[in-house]
């Protein structure tokens, strides 16, 4: 998917442009890290009202997919950007890998773990359920160190809610807007939800990752970028967004607009995109203390060694500006 179009010498920069009317668009490409949906919206509405182009970038959206590596291509130079995370720029330290987050869509992860309806009362009470999560789930190790959970009481998720839905004395991991919907949708049953967000897990999600390189040698793109899709943000989540959705659709053809309005709906009311430090500091915000409670988070529940310098895995050069806070209703 690529669009351009023509700037206009009397064109609005609502930030800093690296093009001018004159001179070419930059293009860049973004890998995301799943196929396209609502999840990803941010970036599509900058890219379909041209909000990208206004600063001077031609953007292509290269979505992910199960036999998709993103991430990969990035450190291949084949792409500049990647929908990365807190927890695998930190994984980059120590394997000596130059990953960078320069700006988190996501405030709160989406995971979740999902229960019967009215079968416990809070997250802590999980513990007495068969848990289903995937092997080596990061989150199940921290839920590990936090809660008390065990690996006794753990099967492994087969990407089916059979198992679940079939023992009422089972927990099922999933994603917010994802496997609650379907399995309403399918049963009729709305179980509960619990956000492993909401419970402590504080990595942040959907972030901008690029090369050390790149912020080094380009940071009027990596400005440009990150500071249109914090305006994307803003725009799809609280304005029209539905020309991004049909560019979502468009990417994916197994989406379809109930998926979407429910997954945005989600991300409005559980705060995913815009709370927090982001009531300050704008969508995108990081900060270093966040980063270095789900530092600890991690060393202390054993997923990741003690004693890296993780501020080379971010850099806040980019975000907490306030931008676009004059766009939420």
């Amino acid at each position: 998917m690529k669009i351009r179009r023509l700037l206009l010498a009397t064109t609005v920069m609502p930030f800093a442009a690296v093009a001018t009317a004159q001179t070419a668009l930059v293009d860049v490409t973004y890998g995301t890290n799943w196929v396209a949906q609502a999840e990803h919206g941010g970036f599509y509405q900058s890219v379909a009202d041209g909000t990208y182009e206004a600063c001077g970038l031609n953007v292509t959206i290269l979505p992910g997919g199960p036999q998709v590596n993103n991430q990969a291509l990035m450190l291949a130079g084949r792409i500049d950007f990647y929908m990365g995370g807190t927890l695998d720029a930190f994984f980059g330290v120590a394997e000596g890998l130059p990953l960078v987050n320069v700006m988190a869509s996501f405030q709160k992860d989406p995971q979740v773990i999902i229960s019967h309806p009215g079968r416990v009362g809070s997250f802590a009470e999980l513990t007495d359920l068969t848990m289903i999560v995937q092997d080596g789930a990061p989150y199940y190790e921290w839920m590990k160190a936090a809660y008390g959970f065990n690996d006794e009481q753990r099967q492994p998720y087969t990407f089916n809610s059979a198992p679940f839905l079939v023992n009422t004395e089972s927990a099922m991991q999933g994603y917010l807007s994802s496997e609650p919907y379907a399995i309403e949708v399918e049963t009729g049953m709305v179980p509960d939800v619990w956000l492993i967000a909401d419970a402590g897990f504080s990595a942040y999600s959907t972030t901008i990752q690029t090369l050390a390189e790149t912020v080094e040698t380009q940071p009027e793109v990596v400005k440009c970028f990150v500071e249109g899709s914090i305006l994307g943000w803003y725009n799809y989540i609280y304005g029209d967004n539905s020309a991004a959705n049909e560019l979502i659709m468009s990417d994916n053809p197994d989406m379809t607009m109930d998926k979407i309005e429910f997954a945005i709906a989600m991300m409005k009311d559980e705060g995913i995109i815009d709370s927090g430090d982001t009531e300050t500091l704008g969508v995108g915000a990081m900060t270093e203390a966040r980063m270095n409670d789900f530092y600890a988070k991690m060393v202390e529940a054993g997923v990741i060694e003690g004693g890296l310098d993780i501020s080379t895995s971010y850099s806040l050069d980019f975000v907490n500006a306030g931008l676009g806070m004059d766009l939420k209703p």
